[in-house]
């Protein structure tokens, strides 16, 4: 069939605010279809092979009155308690053997039938026998009772799962904060030591450029020290030569002088004077003696002269020594 044919032969079964579809041999609920007709808040579905219901038939909350009986169900939606409308819910004679949590919202629940299904032990004792009406009441008002208590422990489970997890998540959140912090620390750490181990090397730099400068300076001034000692001996040794040269002059001129009186003195004092080496010698010392006459106040100028010099010449000598 069509959507359409659908819509039609449901609206076909719609008695003013009630839907009969028991006895239609349905295998699922037709969902979209009760959704349209929202002023029809009882519906009979019972007597068919229904297996479960859709997540979507839990948004039918315009519902009062549903009866499921006679069906293949074997478990119920886990969001049946938004059916917060619903005052009339027949189970009997279905295969569920629990009911969802969510059981415990319906709220404005005032009869149930769980009838002929094989329940749990716990959920079998609160549903009791539902053989008519006052006790179906009492189903519902039991088995409201008894699924509040089991979302109350539910809850309680939740709560301490979350309450656990949360103080996982606390530590986590810790553990976290102290691996940062000591991340942080180390990161400290390494940077202070990275700037000390730079500010030893620069100091070690300037260690070194500062032991060469000094290396340098005093290697100048050893340097200069050694030029300047070098000139003042270079200064004082440099007339000793000319001094000595002229010393070892005027003694052998004093030596040859002297050598040259003796030997005069022996060829005219003594009985060498006979003798024909001694006869050059006296002739010459007779020219000496007369030129040295004729000479006298010539050597007697040059005296004064060379006794001039050498005054002047040692004078020098002394300023340079000093």
């Amino acid at each position: 069939m069509s959507k359409n044919s659908k819509v039609l032969n449901l609206k076909d079964k719609i008695s003013g605010n009630e839907v009969d579809l028991s006895l239609s041999n349905l295998t699922e609920v037709p969902v979209r279809e009760l959704a349209l007709f929202t002023k029809a808040t009882v519906v009979d579905l019972s007597c068919n092979n229904i297996t479960s219901l859709p997540p979507e038939f839990c948004n039918l909350t315009h519902l009062v009155k549903v009866d499921l009986s006679k069906n293949q169900l074997t478990c119920l939606p886990d969001d049946l308690g938004n059916l917060a409308s619903l005052q009339h819910l027949d189970l009997y004679n279905n295969k569920l053997s629990v009911l969802p949590v969510s059981f415990s919202h319906l709220r404005s629940l005032k009869w149930l039938d769980l009838k002929d299904n094989p329940l749990e032990a716990v959920l079998a004792k609160a549903a009791g026998d539902c053989l008519d009406e006052k006790q179906c009441k009492q189903c519902a008002t039991q088995v409201l009772q008894h699924m509040r208590g089991l979302q109350d422990e539910v809850d309680r489970v939740r709560q301490k799962r979350l309450l656990r997890e949360k103080e996982l998540e606390r530590k986590r959140e810790v553990k976290q904060r102290e691996r940062e912090a000591r991340e942080k620390e180390a990161r400290k750490r390494e940077k202070a030591e990275e700037k000390e181990k730079r500010r030893k090397e620069y100091n070690a730099q300037m260690a070194a450029v500062a032991a060469r400068e000094q290396q340098k300076k005093k290697s100048e001034e050893k340097k200069k020290k050694n030029g300047q000692a070098a000139d003042k001996k270079a200064a004082v040794a440099k007339p000793k030569p000319q001094r000595s040269l002229i010393g070892l002059m005027f003694k052998l001129l004093l030596l040859l002088l002297l050598g040259l009186a003796g030997v005069a003195a022996a060829c005219r004092l003594t009985d060498l004077q006979k003798e024909a080496a001694c006869v050059p010698v006296n002739i010459a010392v007779d020219d000496g003696l007369s030129w040295a006459k004729e000479q006298e106040g010539v050597i007697r100028q040059l005296v004064q002269n060379l006794s001039s010099a050498a005054k002047e010449f040692l004078e020098s000598t002394q300023v340079t020594k000093n």
